[in-house]
């Protein structure tokens, strides 16, 4: 684990690693498929994990009716998925705050590099309260390609002014990982399913339960 000594700054994916807004996503998508005579599995939602939403949007067509109206897909899970998360807001997931701290702490350098589009993540981090932990986020809306193109990784190295093989990645999914790898960054995975992609935990370099256990081995090379 000698690369985690060599660790000058860290750039954290969103959804799935940070804020738990997948699960939200899937479930309001599934509710709004229902509605529209659509019958989609936990596994078919599960594997749009990471996904741009433009590959989603590929996704559905292929796999829904051909009268499927994506437009009015969009339309009611956008609905629902407000409806849920203005009332029960979104969840951090384990070790976040502590992790960030940490960094702040070691004034290590950070950011949010994430395939959502900036007005989404800026939403869901309002509305996980943690908008002003992340003073630097990349979106899609930065950069020319998302994951799993290395775009998104190249532009957050050159922001925190740090050397892409002295920056460790922390990602939830297959598309992040393999972005990551292709960045030629220090990849971690943490695995947002249970569903784990064999490929994916052979491709990163590290994989951990949580960012807690990330967090204890950081602090274990200091």
């Amino acid at each position: 684990m000698h690369r985690f000594a060599e660790v000058s700054a860290v750039i954290f994916d969103m959804d799935g690693l940070v804020l738990d807004t997948e699960s939200t996503y899937f479930a309001a998508w599934q509710k709004a498929a229902e509605l529209m005579g659509e019958c989609l599995s936990d596994d078919f939602f599960k594997s749009l994990s990471g996904m741009h939403y433009i590959d989603i949007q590929q996704k559905l067509r292929a796999t829904c009716s051909e009268s499927f109206d994506l437009n009015a897909f969009h339309q009611i899970g956008g609905r629902i998925w407000r409806e849920t998360v203005y009332v029960d807001g979104i969840q951090i997931k384990p070790g976040v705050i502590e992790l960030l701290e940490y960094l702040v702490e070691k004034q290590m350098p950070y950011c949010l590099a994430t395939n959502s589009l900036a007005v989404n993540a800026y939403e869901c981090l309002e509305l996980a309260q943690i908008k002003d932990r992340f003073p630097t986020v990349i979106t899609r809306d930065d950069v020319l390609e998302g994951k799993p193109a290395p775009d998104l990784f190249i532009k957050a190295a050159d922001i925190l002014n740090t050397p892409l093989d002295r920056c460790m990645i922390l990602e939830d999914s297959a598309t992040g990982i393999e972005a990551a790898v292709q960045s030629g960054a220090f990849s971690i995975f943490i695995p947002s399913t249970e569903l784990i992609d064999p490929f994916t935990a052979q491709r990163c370099d590290f994989m951990f339960k949580d960012l807690c256990e990330v967090l204890q081995v950081l602090e274990s090379k200091q």
